[in-house]
């Protein structure tokens, strides 16, 4: 058992037993390439991080909504300017959902921008009678079956930290360019849902906001303001190498806080939140808001602990707590969650992954999820928090703008046969921009409930 460390540096999750790190095969590599990165510039900034926290409290309070989205697992091959606008568009076209129908602050929250690593179940893989090591996302190793390209790399850290930039370059590019205008929402709409029923029903709701637009004008009032014109977007990732994210934390010179400046937001996920772990360890020391991923199977004295060790000030803003329960837990072990967390006091941004925990493998071979099982886990998720006097402050996806067949159902309805005509993902299945936007529609009318 390791000796606790109360002194907190960004370097003292090393005296804990880290999960889910990779077998890198020279440390001496693995040491150069973070030395490295530890002199380049910080991805976001601390002023960045402290506005999410501040608009994360709204969260807690009921007074904002959180929407997290974007892919399961980001590709270097995928990081390209139409890759990235159509994620883009996708989720600016549910934050005007939720936003317009919804009535409520909608606080845009990207998967992207460094959500290029991934836990997995063991740490190798067979096909074929072939084992190899598993494939850990494309800032370790490459998705192709083969020896080489299974080979964890530590350089791909340092690729990973260059493709994040080029992608925020291009978000912010787009967010504070006019990209992100309401001016500009009738034009969001994606070719393939264009025709749709989601589809018409978004052309609906963007006409309603361009009226209302014409009609500020028509009385004097600019619709040409920062509100209107630019938009805001965070990045979000799971904290999971934890070398690439200790090289990446800064002290604010303003505040001497440390932040760490790979993200705006960091999540901690089911298979890394050991209360005597690093991740944990390492996650507590940081002011970043910090997301925790609950599975269906989790000891509530062990959540309660953990929630006051990553934030032992009960700071609103600071601590998501991201239930992936699947549908067929909810009813059953979210209810005793929300009511002890309630009696604690404790300041939470409750947010809803309806994805992970209803995945099944398809007739067809294919890792799939249902979109009525997703919709349901939603809809019993706020339904429970309605019925305990708790809130429901956000929801987590994994979503692309392409037109992907790798979840069923939606309203095109897409087929176990048919999910081989577009399954693109190297990971877990992702809602398609169709889907995301059906579902969008579904939450607000429960936000406006």
């Amino acid at each position: 058992m390791t000796q606790l460390i109360n002194e907190w540096t960004k370097s003292s999750w090393r005296e804990f037993q880290a999960l889910q790190q990779p077998n890198w095969p020279d440390e001496k590599e693995v040491k150069k390439v973070l030395h490295d990165l530890s002199n380049l510039p910080p991805l976001v900034f601390a002023g960045e991080i402290r506005a999410l926290k501040q608009q994360l409290a709204k969260a807690v309070k009921g007074d904002a909504f959180l929407l997290q989205g974007g892919d399961c697992s980001e590709n270097f091959s995928k990081v390209t300017a139409p890759t990235i606008r159509e994620t883009l568009k996708v989720l600016l076209q549910m934050a005007v959902v939720l936003t317009y129908a919804g009535g409520k602050p909608v606080i845009k929250v990207g998967r992207i921008a460094g959500q290029f690593a991934k836990p997995r179940s063991a740490d190798t893989e067979v096909v074929n009678g072939v084992e190899l090591p598993s494939y850990r996302g494309d800032m370790v190793n490459q998705p192709e079956f083969t020896q080489e390209a299974r080979i964890p790399d530590p350089n791909n850290m340092m690729k990973g930290y260059n493709m994040a930039a080029c992608t925020l370059n291009l978000l912010r590019a787009f967010t504070r360019g006019g990209f992100g205008s309401l001016q500009r929402v009738q034009a969001w709409t994606h070719e393939f849902v264009a025709a749709s029923p989601m589809g018409r029903s978004y052309e609906r709701l963007a006409k309603q906001i361009t009226q209302a637009l014409n009609f500020m004008e028509t009385i004097g009032i600019s619709a040409d303001s920062p509100q209107v014109i630019q938009t805001q977007l965070f990045t979000s990732h799971e904290a999971l190498l934890l070398g690439y994210e200790e090289a990446l934390t800064r002290m604010d010179s303003t505040t001497g806080g440390w932040y760490d400046c790979s993200a705006h937001m960091l999540w901690i996920g089911e298979r890394t939140r050991q209360l005597d772990g690093a991740h944990v360890e390492f996650l507590r020391g940081v002011l970043n808001p910090i997301g925790v991923k609950i599975g269906p199977t989790y000891d509530l004295d062990n959540v309660k602990a953990m929630v006051e060790k990553l934030n032992p000030e009960n700071e609103a803003g600071r601590i998501t707590l991201i239930t992936r329960l699947g549908l067929k837990n909810v009813e059953k072990v979210l209810p005793p969650l929300l009511r002890e967390m309630k009696r604690e006091g404790f300041n939470i941004v409750w947010s809803c992954d309806p994805m992970h925990a209803n995945t099944y493998t398809a007739e067809t071979g294919h890792k799939t999820r249902n979109f009525n099982d997703i919709l349901s886990e939603i809809t019993c998720f706020f339904e429970t928090h309605w019925s305990e006097g708790t809130i429901p402050g956000g929801v987590h996806f994994e979503m692309t703008g392409e037109n992907v067949t790798e979840c069923t159902g939606g309203a095109r309805n897409i087929i176990d046969q048919e999910l081989a005509n577009n399954y693109l993902t190297t990971c877990d299945p992702r809602l398609n921009a169709e889907q995301s936007l059906e579902v969008a529609f579904q939450i607000a009318d429960m936000i406006r409930s």
